[in-house]
């Protein structure tokens, strides 16, 4: 059997259950946005990493230094905000190439620095190898989050409405944009840029995690498609989606329309977005809309349901049902 064969969930479903018997109590391992380690009576650390390897998340060609740097600490972050947490630390491994220039080098850490400078994230230590071929970048992130307080995926309710903290879409345009070798219009540059600078939602995780009527919460890394299903199956619930209420920049559906690409599945399955997908309950969505509002100058956008049913998203759109043919982004499956 071949990797490609189960995909990268299915190989992570293979080892999960593995370790799970070596947790200790109140530990949380494999299988949210970030493991959880009690650290004392009123806090729980929050932990997460991941791997960003060159022509597999980022064109070294297309992309600045600086922009890279910026990015790698970005998409951490937003695992840290995703379970209403505040990042409290960062460490940093690179595998580098001999032939890179340190001026390279430099000038990723400036992007690096620059965003732990916005969230006040000192880089505590890592790792530095060579690497014969890419350079492969490696960020852990630890938080901390009120004492069993973290938003898990396993915590969406029947009733729940599902919501989203901004645009979907607008990354994957961008790295269409690169794929094909676009002319770099202005609205093709804002695409590039959503790809390659996105803004983890930290602040908005933080408020959201204190807000009693919200219940599970990801970050969107891999396309609602997937990371939806992530709620679904972690906590037995079924969704309904209408495609028609998920929110699309003005500038990712001018050039859709111009380029003839499919809008539908550039904002469920693109992926790398980084806002935050989260459930809330009904009764207190009107309350919570306007909070966020008011502290954020910007709509929680509702997009679904959370149902009783097998773990599934039933796609509407036009009050219709429809079928997407694409699931969310997955390294060995695509």
């Amino acid at each position: 059997m071949k990797i490609h064969e189960i995909g990268e969930f299915g190989f992570i479903d293979r080892i999960s259950g593995m370790f799970r018997h070596l947790l200790l109590p109140d530990f949380l391992g494999i299988g949210d946005d970030c493991a959880i380690i009690p650290y004392n009576e009123k806090e729980d650390y929050v932990i997460t990493t991941d791997l960003l390897i060159e022509d597999i998340h980022f064109l070294k060609h297309r992309i600045t230094p600086g922009q890279l740097g910026y990015k790698s600490l970005a998409v951490n972050l937003s695992d840290i905000a995703a379970m209403g947490a505040e990042p409290v630390g960062s460490f940093l491994s690179i595998g580098i190439p001999a032939e890179t220039e340190v001026e390279y080098l430099d000038a990723l850490m400036e992007g690096y620095h620059k965003l732990s400078q916005k969230y006040k994230v000192p880089l505590l230590g890592g790792d530095t190898t060579k690497s014969k071929k890419y350079l492969t970048i490696n960020v852990g992130i630890v938080g901390k989050c009120r004492r069993g307080k973290a938003l898990l995926r396993s915590m969406a309710q029947s009733g729940d409405i599902v919501c989203v903290t901004g645009f979907l879409g607008d990354s994957a345009g961008g790295l269409e944009v690169l794929l094909n070798n676009l002319p770099e219009t202005k609205d093709n540059l804002q695409l590039i840029l959503s790809h390659h600078l996105p803004e983890p939602h930290v602040k908005e995780g933080l408020w959201l995690a204190k807000q009693s009527g919200v219940h599970a919460m990801m970050d969107v890394s891999d396309g609602i498609s997937s990371d939806l299903m992530h709620i679904l199956k972690a906590s037995g619930k079924s969704a309904v989606v209408e495609l028609d209420k998920i929110p699309v920049s003005d500038t990712l559906r001018k050039v859709t329309v111009a380029k003839g690409w499919d809008l539908d599945k550039l904002v469920t399955c693109g992926g790398e977005d980084y806002v935050l997908l989260c459930t809330v309950e009904a009764g207190s969505l009107a309350s919570i809309k306007a909070g966020f509002k008011t502290v954020f100058s910007r709509d929680l956008i509702q997009i679904g349901r959370i149902i009783e049913g097998e773990s599934r998203i039933n796609w509407m759109k036009n009050s219709q049902q429809v079928v997407l043919n694409k699931h969310g982004f997955d390294h060995f499956s695509v």
